[in-house]
């Protein structure tokens, strides 16, 4: 008897593209996969994968077992792959059939695609999905561009799998072309800056207070049932009670302090830099991880280079710091994701993509890694103002960073004395002081800039007279 045909295709059974078609195949849906090795199909058998799910070895056989429009999902890596795989995909399917490329593509890349398939009536779309193994497999939060016929047609598939926040999946069509994958991008950007904001609260709590891994461990649950709530400082909680079963202590003890990175942080810098947003708080957790690759040069360099001695807390700051920490983790974090939603906004205007910032806030709210309690006023201040400049100013958050930033300036004054890095902290407070600043010391800047270069400047007394030279001679 002829098998049915299936309703939706997984291409690419590394861990990401097992978990999601296993995901698919869980909400009822007849599910086809494919992948190069097909000793991965074992994998998925020995998962659970159920009956309705079904491996094909050839790729032709793969596209034939799906029913028309064909909606494929693609997990491959990002890159030349991803164009190998399409290559081989294009000539097997027709008009009207749609691919999902779901892994973290550059977004010119995946506009260069989507468009060069339309000329050819097939339609292509870029969609961020964050969340990791766990969040694939059993919910996560997807960021679909893409055509709006083609987001249509694989809209129930993506909602059934997506995570879930008070009944409403966390999946929104984005925007065209390459507005998704840009979407993730700048995601994982605010998620440099979120985790090294709690690496710099861990390193000042337990270098400044000395608190042991445990002792923060119990902080930090104090702390996630408020307003810092939020996966990442979970995940903290988590790294920091486990044990080295070699060793009997916090195995985070043991690990070496080199962070590595895949390349999305580096992205949304560049991309900053070349939509002319500053970003330096995401700038500063990119510096901070390709420092602490120097680990050799800075092991040699702490033998050289003197730092304070003699320091202490005085008594205040012993009892006082990890509120302030708490007050200043909070508020960086604002202003961090200040930083990213005005460079979404950016683009969004650049490239015409309409992205909606408040669904943004609120598809984050659950299966992805940045998911925290402030997603909630972040989404009601984008609703209220869909076109606000900067979430600094919202409504809801200007008289917060007004109560904080006392206690922000003393964590930062504290570490600063103390000689203990805070660059995300440090970064985000002069971004915050820097945009509440009437006057700045730019005008410094160009009148050297017209005295060495002769690039002109204005008036402040005539700004409309139009750009001047002057002989500072």
């Amino acid at each position: 008897m002829q098998r049915e045909q299936a309703q939706f295709g997984v291409l690419g059974m590394g861990v990401m593209g097992q978990s999601l078609a296993l995901n698919v195949a869980d909400q009822g849906v007849r599910v086809a996969v494919w992948d190069i090795e097909p000793k991965r199909f074992e994998d998925l058998k020995q998962k659970g994968a159920p009956p309705s799910l079904h491996g094909h070895a050839a790729l032709e056989d793969f596209v034939a077992a799906l029913e028309r429009p064909r909606r494929i999902l693609m997990m491959v890596t990002a890159g030349a792959p991803v164009d190998s795989v399409m290559g081989r995909l294009e000539p097997l399917l027709q008009p009207g059939d749609i691919v999902i490329d779901g892994g973290n593509s550059w977004f010119q890349d995946t506009r260069r695609r989507e468009a060069a398939w339309k000329q050819k009536g097939l339609q292509f779309m870029g969609m961020g999905v964050s969340g990791g193994e766990e969040g694939a497999r059993h919910g996560p939060s997807l960021m679909p561009g893409g055509p709006t016929e083609a987001y249509s047609l694989v809209r129930p598939v993506l909602e059934a799998i997506a995570a879930k926040r008070d009944g409403s999946p966390c999946v929104t069509h984005v925007g065209p072309d390459g507005a998704g994958h840009f979407v993730k991008m700048v995601h994982n950007g605010i998620e440099y800056a979120d985790m090294q904001l709690l690496a710099e609260t861990y390193d000042l709590l337990r270098r400044g207070l000395g608190l042991s891994a445990d002792a923060l461990a119990d902080l930090f649950t104090q702390w996630n049932q408020g307003i810092a709530e939020s996966f990442l400082l979970e995940t903290t909680i988590q790294v920091l009670r486990k044990k080295d079963p070699d060793t009997g202590t916090p195995l985070v003890e043991q690990v070496l302090d080199k962070a590595g990175q895949k390349g999305t942080g580096k992205w949304t810098v560049q991309v900053g830099l070349d939509l002319g947003v500053a970003l330096p708080s995401i700038a500063g957790a990119l510096d901070a991880r390709n420092l602490s690759s120097l680990k050799d040069e800075r092991v040699a360099a702490s033998g050289v280079l003197a730092g304070p001695s003699g320091e202490s807390l005085s008594a205040e700051e012993k009892a006082h710091l990890a509120a302030w920490v708490h007050d200043a983790l909070y508020a960086a974090r604002v202003a961090t994701y200040a930083q990213g939603l005005r460079l979404i906004q950016a683009a969004s205007r650049e490239y015409k993509w309409s992205v909606p910032l408040a669904e943004l806030a609120r598809i984050w709210r659950a299966g992805c890694i940045i998911r925290a309690q402030l997603l909630t006023p972040l989404r009601e201040a984008y609703t209220q103002q869909p076109d606000l400049a900067n979430l600094m100013l919202a409504g809801n958050m200007a008289p917060v960073l007004a109560k904080l930033a006392p206690a922000w300036r003393k964590t930062v004054g504290v570490a600063t004395r103390l000689g203990i890095p805070t660059p995300v902290f440090s970064a985000s407070l002069a971004y915050f002081d820097s945009y509440r600043s009437a006057e700045l010391p730019q005008n410094l800047t160009q009148a050297q800039r017209d005295a060495f270069g002769a690039h002109t400047y204005q008036r402040r007394d005539r700004p409309d007279a139009g750009f001047v030279h002057s002989d500072w001679s």
